[in-house]
């Protein structure tokens, strides 16, 4: 018993010290990630070498296999920015009457959120909103919530997005399943966390024109946007070669040319990788950038990257520790004793570490830390809704700790209480919406 209270109290301790190095002493993720390993590590008696080699192991596991995913999706996002892809994507639903702004924005968050990261395609679909909004004379707050709403469902369940697709490696989930109910539950969780949920706000929304600052943020002409053919062709192209895995899976016999074919293909690292450059044939050369500014786009984006390529690779050294100290298992044996379904479990843990962090992605690393080790005591729920259901988690309580919280503010131009009360709720209703439907998978698959 002593030594169950120990273990109970080294992890929420060492998650109170992660909360508190990053809101506030401002420390970056990654550091504050490291630090809570080498406390960890410490309090559970491991040996100086031992620990720093389940570091080593934690944060070379983790990345070995998501930095070129990473890199790829990088390339893929940025071909999106500099085609005008996505905007061609806004605009070609734009022109579908029968649906309503808030709807539109929600697809485009959900179509063009699979190659962006949420921040990158806040920034970069915002303008869309602004244009949408000055020709409906929509209130601001009715299409931005939907379209970050969406943006951040996409993101939390729906690979390869780096946390969805951690975790569905860290579980052994298969990939194309989760991508293919991720989408649906994205959806589903998206349209109601948004467009259901302000219609029932309705009068009470308050009217939020394009703030000053961004009034000069403007799409561009049409004429020079790709075809609407090319920009899905390429945006789904590395999902459909997933998908096509997981179907020659389910399907075909093992062993055969045509089944090593399709496995090779449809494996992350080689779908994104034809992805981008396929990307940069449809989207850059035949626009009529040459190779050298594709590099020079490209090339910048990089930099962007090393921020979550370190927060990763600490939340895979945090992973390391729990798991090399044997607190991961005591913790597994702990929370099996409780009266609690592993899939509220798994979505409880998320939602807190969201709010608490600020970080969607260490708090879906968190999560698995903790809730991977009691796949094997409920050999009846497979793998594939225990990571829906973390990513169910860590879609909602998006807070004042989490930096799309005051990205939403910002563009919206929206005070502080309207935004906990407008968008932290979307968020919250949507997780809840997903948990409902990864439940309800649970009896599919």
């Amino acid at each position: 018993m002593e030594s169950q209270l120990w273990v109970i109290a080294t992890l929420v301790s060492s998650i109170v010290m992660i909360v508190f190095a990053i809101v506030k002493f401002k420390l970056h993720p990654f550091l504050a990630l490291l630090l809570a390993s080498f406390y960890v590590g410490t309090s559970m008696g491991m040996g100086p070498v031992e620990m720093v080699n389940a570091i080593e192991n934690g944060i070379g596991g983790t990345l070995g296999f998501l930095a070129a995913i990473i890199g790829l999706g990088t390339i893929l996002g940025k071909m999106m920015e500099v085609s005008g892809a996505a905007e061609r994507i806004g605009l070609t639903l734009q022109k579908c009457r029968w649906l309503s702004p808030e709807v539109i924005m929600v697809l485009i968050g959900l179509v063009c959120g699979i190659t962006l990261f949420v921040e990158v395609g806040v920034v970069l679909l915002i303008p869309l909103a602004f244009s949408i909004a000055k020709k409906t004379n929509t209130s601001l707050l009715n299409l931005a919530i939907p379209l970050c709403t969406a943006l951040m469902a996409v993101h939390c369940i729906v690979p390869p997005h780096p946390a969805a697709l951690y975790v569905t490696n860290a579980l052994g989930a298969d990939i194309g399943t989760v991508i293919f109910y991720g989408l649906l539950i994205g959806l589903t969780a998206s349209l109601v966390g948004g467009p259901l949920f302000l219609k029932v706000v309705g009068a009470n929304l308050p009217f939020k024109k394009v703030p000053e600052e961004f009034t000069s943020l403007e799409v561009k002409n049409e004429n020079e946007l790709p075809s609407l053919g090319a920009t899905l062709f390429t945006v789904l192209l590395p999902i459909i070669l997933m998908l096509t895995k997981t179907a020659a899976e389910l399907n075909m016999e093992h062993g055969t040319t045509v089944y090593s074919i399709l496995e090779f293909l449809g494996n992350p690292i080689t779908a994104m990788f034809i992805a981008a450059f396929v990307a940069y044939y449809i989207l850059g050369i035949k626009q009529n950038m040459g190779m050298s500014i594709l590099l020079e786009k490209t090339e910048g984006a990089f930099a962007s990257i090393a921020n979550i390529l370190l927060i990763i690779g600490a939340g895979g050294a945090f992973n390391g520790v729990l798991k090399g100290s044997g607190l991961a298992d005591v913790l597994a044996q702990i929370l099996s004793n409780l009266d609690m379904p592993p899939i509220l479990l798994a979505w409880l843990v998320a939602i807190i570490l969201h709010a608490a962090v600020g970080s969607a992605t260490v708090a879906m690393m968190g999560a698995t830390a903790i809730v991977a080790p009691l796949l094997p005591l409920y050999p009846d729920i497979s793998p594939e809704i225990i990571t829906l259901a973390i990513g169910s988690g860590a879609i909602g309580c998006t807070i004042v700790t989490d930096s799309l919280f005051w990205l939403v503010k910002q563009y919206c131009g929206a005070s502080m209480s309207e935004t906990f009360k407008y968008y932290t709720t979307a968020t919250f209703i949507a997780s809840f919406v997903a948990l409902g439907g990864t439940f309800l998978l649970s009896y599919i698959i």
